[in-house]
């Protein structure tokens, strides 16, 4: 079976991107053991084909891959005929990210348009697996199967106060039987975005760990990572360009990076990849938390769910807690202190992955994880922000602040 890391990258956020950046977004990914960028791409755009002539350029000197993903919903559907001239600009390139010799297309949404891509197929060879996810498992594999190689789903988030589990991915897998499952895997989501109609969230919390932990159970064929640079929605792992980020999201996005969420991905998916976890040889770690209790301010008219979603109170779908994991080589105990209280601790049996939380209980200061062997530090992280009681501002901020080893 095949298996493919692949990370969503949005070609509306780089606009003023120049071939250095793209340069520089690849190299990040390479080291973090990603193999491709889906670059989602919604119509009527007038720089989407100077910026996937940049992007393809970049991956072309640096053995990366890119797909293209065509976004129906953003700014409505593609006419059938530019998706066909796009696909045919790029599928000679070498870094066009291709199965069986086709070239490796998906979509967010559109199914109202699904017939439009007969003609496409007959005139372009391509892999394709679409999100189609609004029309759900059952009706995709009755209606729409047969159109195409597969499915991705955007199932990636939870509802209400609760983790996400795995059961949808199950359905999307069984849904395509022996055809390829492309499985999402976010860290978080938090918009508060009036101008463009969103203001809600979903919880994090655990997911990006708890999410690892499922793609080894499912073993889809394909994983993307939504997202390398969706600001607006909180749950970018790549580092923060000031030119990518919404005007509205600045008061949620600047100084909240999320770079570390990257640090334990070359375990991640090399694990994934090889069906067998890899030997750990180096101590890493990361943590990230929101920088005040939940309640302690506004909550700015956030939602917890979309709108399309019974309405539950943001405050108590996410928890005032420090999340951690922790990759060991060998037997370790952990101590997480949140400013200049006693630690909470933890202790690991052997290699493995230690992932833990702990409650903010009216605790705020600085976060700081040492990890002790035979009694002697051999790792230290310290945030660079405190936890406050509450927010300067007044208002709730729900996006996570992360930090690591590196």
């Amino acid at each position: 079976m095949l298996h493919q890391e692949t990370l969503l990258s949005k070609v509306g956020n780089t606009a003023a991107y120049t071939t250095d950046d793209w340069t520089a977004d690849i190299q990040l990914a390479q080291k973090a053991g990603i193999d491709a960028f889906a670059l989602n791409i919604a119509a009527k755009t007038d720089y989407n084909k100077s910026q996937l002539a940049n992007a393809y350029t970049a991956a072309e000197n640096f053995g990366f891959k890119l797909f293209l993903s065509f976004d129906y919903a953003a700014q409505g559907p593609w006419d059938s005929s530019t998706v066909i001239s796009m696909l045919q600009d790029h599928v000679n390139s070498p870094a066009q990210f291709k199965v069986d010799n086709r070239s490796f297309v998906s979509t967010f949404e559109g199914p109202n348009n699904s017939g439009d891509w007969v003609a496409i197929r007959e005139a372009v060879p391509i892999f394709f697996l679409p999100d189609w996810t609004s029309v759900g498992p059952d009706t995709f594999r009755a209606s729409k199967l047969e159109l195409v190689d597969g499915a991705f789903s955007w199932d990636a988030w939870p509802q209400g106060a609760t983790d996400k589990t795995d059961d949808s991915d199950k359905a999307w897998k069984d849904a395509v039987g022996s055809k390829s499952y492309m499985m999402p895997i976010s860290p978080w989501f938090y918009t508060n975005l009036p101008e463009y109609q969103k203001n809600w969230l979903w919880r994090g919390d655990d997911m990006w760990h708890n999410r690892w932990q499922q793609v080894l159970e499912i073993q889809p064929t394909f994983v993307e990572i939504l997202t390398w640079n969706d600001y607006g929605e909180s749950h970018y792992i790549g580092p923060i360009k000031d030119q990518g980020v919404p005007s509205g999201a600045h008061k949620y996005v600047d100084n909240m990076p999320h770079d570390h969420w990257r640090d334990l991905l070359p375990y991640y998916t090399a694990a994934y990849k090889n069906g067998q976890a890899p030997t750990i040889t180096e101590d890493k770690s990361h943590i990230w938390f929101r920088l005040t209790p939940a309640a302690a301010g506004n909550n700015g008219g956030t939602a917890g769910n979309a709108p399309y979603q019974p309405y539950v109170d943001p405050n108590v779908v996410v928890q005032d807690k420090v999340f951690f994991t922790a990759l060991l080589k060998d037997s370790a105990d952990v101590f997480v202190y949140i400013g200049d209280n006693s630690a909470d601790t933890f202790h690991q049996d052997g290699a493995g992955v230690l992932h833990g939380s702990v409650p903010f209980n009216g605790r705020t200061g600085k976060v700081k994880l040492d990890v002790l062997r035979n009694g002697e530090s051999v790792l230290s992280v310290v945030s660079e922000v405190e936890i406050a009681a509450s927010p300067a501002d007044g208002l709730t901020n729900y996006n996570a602040w992360v930090g690591g080893s590196g």
